[in-house]
């Protein structure tokens, strides 16, 4: 290809992208058939100095990259000392002289932050391409004989030199049980995703891609969690989680730009922005959603804690109407299928701080390193004690559950909940109990944690042509066999869901409102101390995140913070029976869902059925069709 052909193909690929970089764009090509384009979103040195691609000083390495690494002082400092000097104050101009002087591995294991990179080496002829610890920066490869295609979304693929849209089934499946496809599977045959902590070498973009080696894994932190547990008292891992996550927060309130937060009222984000206010000499800005359904709403708890601390915040009230108008757009940003329904809360809470700032700082996370989701607590116990009780019963009790409706148990439970004390209160009971009755099905734990977290326990009922029984869940949930079930429960979820949903979820949203979204309790200090520490310092009576909420109330009251916990969750039966009903049945006909021979239509619509009726048992596995659909219709058409 010649060097002009090269040049239009990476500008073609980098304008479907053009949200994530606003602000400039490049491309670099090299005789030797390499070609980087880039879009850059200006957050640190907003001069040309940081324009991308950027060359080494020596000219020997060039990279593009999406990210930011926020401990770049420190490496700078430590470079200056080694007789290295700087044009601007970019932490790109630091990374590549930090490959020059350690070497790649060595210098991705120095880095601090959430990044996504591509780096020409001109003097090897190779190719790198490297993905943060936690898989926050997104990156996709794609192969056949003679050509690598990558890009920050597989959007840009598409319009790449060549591109094979062969759908893999097995991951269609896999979507529908979790919400997500858990890597390095995508939804295509000849696409791969780059495995967080790793990078990938490439020489002969003709040979087979190369295994990906690994600079930073979640099976080595957890491994070293217990061989190097914390021994400190309460008061003592209250201080040493406080200084990690100040510091955490601190590096990523670096910004030549205007820098907000995301405040939801709850643990996480409330901690988060407590630290930035904490650090700050002016009040932070801060934003919220709303629902229009009490239910899901938490607008008044983030605007009790915004008082308490200070902040300058801005709430925004969600419809029904405002669901359907960011439905439709789900599939141009979400272009591999994803159907966490957060991800339209997310949206709209990223559109409206992007009017007032470029970076915000979020919560994530909080659930996933210290032990918050009910299925961590209720789960284990549950689980534990289901052992103990014969099959017989197990299969009878099921039955029982089954045969009253989720609507019913939810009135029976709104009848005895002035009784039942606070912290052991839950939402959505009636949904909760069939998905015990589930469990109760089930023959082992390994069985019953995957049909916990499954919205579709048999998908291959659905997806025709799929095969495969295991996947990235139940490997990880192997490899942590030794571990307790509640840390090995956090590790599966850790692997997969947080990378593959949650910085999925986040970084598609934010980067399609040209917003950049930093997430200091996934620091990887944060991470690794949280492997650290004995289970009961991450649950205690009953209640999750303990001492992440030792942290927190040192700066907000514990009765502005302690409720039932509610999640970034969306009223979506009442959406879909009302609002959205007429979008849904267009998606759910016969030959809409046949098309292709992909899924089995009256599996699906006897679904449907029961979800118009009332029960909103299944709406996330509804959900997570729709979007199936809107995504067939937007990429396969």
């Amino acid at each position: 290809m010649t060097a002009d052909a090269l040049h239009a193909g990476v500008l073609a690929m980098i304008e479907p992208i053009a949200h994530r970089g606003p602000d400039d764009h490049g491309c670099f090509t090299d005789p030797a058939g390499v070609a980087l384009g880039f879009r850059r979103l200006a957050i640190v040195d907003l001069s040309a100095n940081g324009h991308q691609p950027m060359a080494s000083a020596s000219g020997r390495f060039t990279i593009i990259f999406n990210g930011e690494v926020y401990n770049h002082a420190d490496i700078r400092r430590e470079l200056l000392a080694l007789g290295y000097s700087f044009r601007g104050h970019s932490d790109t101009e630091v990374m590549l002289a930090a490959f020059e002087e350690w070497g790649i591995k060595a210098a991705l294991e120095r880095f601090v932050g959430m990044f996504a990179i591509a780096l020409w080496d001109r003097a090897r002829r190779e190719l790198t391409l490297a993905r943060d610890r936690v898989g926050k920066k997104p990156l996709f490869v794609y192969a056949e004989p003679g050509l690598v295609s990558f890009a920050s979304e597989l959007k840009s693929l598409h319009v790449g030199p060549s591109f094979e849209r062969s759908i893999d089934r097995d991951a269609v499946a896999d979507y529908l049980r979790y919400l997500y496809i858990p890597g390095p599977q995508t939804i295509f045959r000849q696409v791969r995703k780059l495995e967080p902590g790793h990078f990938l070498t490439i020489v002969d973009p003709s040979a087979s891609i190369p295994p990906a080696q690994a600079f930073w894994t979640l099976d080595d932190v957890r491994r070293n969690g217990v061989e190097d547990p914390f021994i400190g008292g309460d008061e003592e891992a209250v201080d040493a989680l406080d200084a990690l996550l100040r510091d955490a927060v601190r590096i990523r309130m670096e910004a030549d730009v205007p820098l907000g937060a995301f405040l939801s009222g709850g643990i996480d984000s409330s901690t988060v922005v407590a630290l930035m206010q904490a650090q700050s000499t002016q009040s932070v800005r801060t934003f919220s959603i709303g629902f229009d359904d009490a239910r899901h709403d938490e607008s008044q708890h983030a605007a009790n804690v915004a008082a308490h601390l200070g902040t300058s915040h801005t709430g925004l009230l969600v419809t029904g109407r405002d669901a359907l108008e960011t439905v439709t757009r789900l599939p141009d940003i979400y272009d591999e299928p994803m159907a966490d329904a957060s991800q339209i809360p997310t949206l709209l809470v990223c559109t409206m701080a992007r009017k007032h700032v470029t970076v915000a700082v979020s919560g994530d996370g909080g659930d996933e390193v210290f032990g918050g989701y009910n299925r961590y607590i209720l789960g284990t116990r549950t689980l534990e004690r289901l052992r103990k009780v014969p099959r017989s019963a197990r299969r009878l009790l099921a039955a029982g559950i089954g045969s009253v409706g989720t609507d019913g148990w939810d009135r029976a439970y709104a009848a005895l909940s002035p009784v039942v004390p606070a912290k052991y209160r839950q939402r959505l009971p009636g949904e909760k109990l069939h998905k015990l009755g589930r469990l109760m099905r089930e023959e082992s734990d390994l069985a019953r944690y995957r049909s916990l977290v499954s919205v579709w326990s048999h998908p291959e009922a659905i997806v025709r042509g799929a095969t495969r029984s295991d996947d990235a869940f139940v490997d990880a949930l192997r490899r942590s066999s030794g571990d307790t079930l509640f840390h090995r429960m956090m590790f599966a979820d850790q692997s997969t869901y947080l990378v593959e949903n949650q910085m999925t979820k986040v970084d598609r949203a934010s980067m399609a409102t040209s917003l950049e979204v930093r997430v200091p309790i996934l620091d990887q200090r944060v991470i690794e101390f949280s492997w650290r520490l004995p289970q009961a310092m991450k649950v205690r009576d009953g209640v999750g995140k303990w001492l992440l909420r030792q942290v927190l109330y040192r700066y907000v009251p514990r009765a502005i913070l302690d409720r039932p916990k509610m999640g970034f969750s969306v009223p979506l039966g009442a959406w879909l029976r009302s609002d959205l009903r007429s979008w849904a049945e267009a998606l759910l006909t016969t030959d809409a869902l046949e098309r292709d021979a992909l899924l089995n239509a009256p599996v699906v619509q006897r679904a449907w059925q029961t979800m118009l009726s009332g029960s909103d048992e299944n709406v996330l596995g509804l959900w997570a069709v729709l979007q199936l659909q809107q995504w067939r219709q937007r990429w396969l058409a």
